[in-house]
């Protein structure tokens, strides 16, 4: 049985899950928005927190407040890392808390030109990645990140 909160100021939901009347059995799975009209539009998150887990869905270089995309991948890996800070500051987290990174470009030769900034967010963290060349829904997206990160039992 699954019961919703309406969602604070913030954009965020919760949704508490379980068996009704056993709070051993619930647990917390919060809803985190950037704001992006994607969401709405598609019917996803920006991040879900599951207990410990934290899971980013895939995220693009769009500065949301404005919903403008660069034209270069080097601004757009920027702007992508920002959009996941913030999902993951909501949810307790930091980069150094990320476990598993995707990187998908639609040009696989851009790569390369990501991995002075992909350093700065993951270097530390060191997470398991994959890099795919695939399609993105826009061609003006240079590339998607989507990372899982496990929360700290005292969040920052």
């Amino acid at each position: 049985m699954a019961s919703q909160i309406d969602p604070p100021q913030g954009g965020s939901r919760d949704l508490a899950i379980g068996v009704a009347g056993d709070v051993e059995a619930s647990t917390m799975r919060q809803l985190i928005t950037s704001g992006s009209s994607f969401e709405n539009d598609i019917g996803y998150s920006r991040a879900v927190v599951d207990g410990e887990w934290v899971f980013v869905s895939g995220t693009t270089g769009f500065d949301y407040a404005t919903m403008t995309i660069a034209d270069d991948v080097e601004t757009q890996v920027e702007q992508c890392l920002r959009n996941i800070g913030a999902a993951l500051a909501e949810a307790g987290c930091t980069f150094e808390h990320v476990v598993r990174v995707r990187y998908i470009l639609p040009n696989a030769a851009d790569f390369p030109k990501c991995w002075p900034a992909l350093r700065q967010a993951f270097g530390t963290a060191r997470p398991a990645a994959t890099m795919m060349a695939a399609g993105l829904a826009d061609p003006s997206m240079l590339i998607e990140i989507e990372a899982t990160a496990r929360r700290p039992a005292n969040p920052p």
